[in-house]
């Protein structure tokens, strides 16, 4: 008898580039399974976004290959590609606000358009976690109007709202700077490996990189040459 089927990773990068590297000299590798946080460091956090753009399939590979929970971007029609996405939580390094539109309208747009759950249940949803980031409610205004440090937590809510089964997080401490927000970020990442999410969490602070108490499987660091493993769990 031939055991159950082996689970695909839930990010698979090979020899991937990005088009968009002016020195399209940067080769991916990495290997994301089930239930495991990989924390980058990135020097650039331009390039850092290339690399997440990649996982995410917004942008093409110039070579190698993407693949999301077995799925290939490359060969995906339009739409299975975007219900794919729909699976993935983003923290974006510069944001990714429309600003014309209040915090709560950017935090539950990606929702309202990739699942069918009410309105209002997401709303209730996005409140829970808004006070678990540290925030007294889902955020009203528009997001020149909140501190920079309310936009991190509003955009670690976003994220992490509907339960994604891949995390792609860029700074979202803003390079340390808003450390109260670590615990629930933590926590947060625990729940969400806990029930088969796979994070890659990117940031340019080497104290949040090195922290020894960060539960990660691998390590790693972003220059203009690739990704290089600098510790994986055995």
């Amino acid at each position: 008898m031939s055991g159950a089927p082996t689970r695909p990773p839930v990010l698979l990068m090979e020899a991937a580039r990005s088009t968009e590297d002016p020195e399209e000299s940067a080769v991916l590798d990495l290997r994301l399974e089930a239930g495991e946080l990989a924390v980058v460091r990135v020097a650039d956090p331009a390039r850092g976004a290339l690399c997440a753009d990649l996982a995410c399939g917004t942008a093409a590979a110039a070579g190698g290959r993407v693949l999301c929970l077995g799925q290939d971007w490359s060969r995906l029609p339009h739409d299975i590609a975007d219900a794919l996405r729909g699976r993935i939580g983003r923290v974006f390094n510069e944001g990714g606000w429309v600003q014309h539109l209040s915090m709560a309208d950017n935090i539950l747009l990606p929702m309202l358009h990739h699942t069918r759950t009410p309105p209002e249940e997401l709303r209730e949803r996005a409140a829970s976690l808004a006070h678990a980031f540290g925030l007294p409610g889902l955020p009203l205004g528009r997001p020149g109007a909140l501190p920079a440090a309310d936009r991190a937590r509003a955009a670690c809510v976003r994220a992490f709202l509907g339960e994604p089964v891949l995390l792609l997080l860029e700074d979202p401490l803003l390079e340390g700077r808003v450390p109260e927000l670590a615990a629930p970020l933590r926590d947060a990442i625990a729940a969400a490996r806990a029930r088969g999410a796979a994070c890659l969490w990117m940031t340019a602070s080497r104290g949040v990189w090195e922290d020894g108490s960060l539960p990660c499987s691998q390590r790693l660091v972003l220059t203009d040459l690739g990704l290089r493993a600098a510790w994986r769990q055995a």
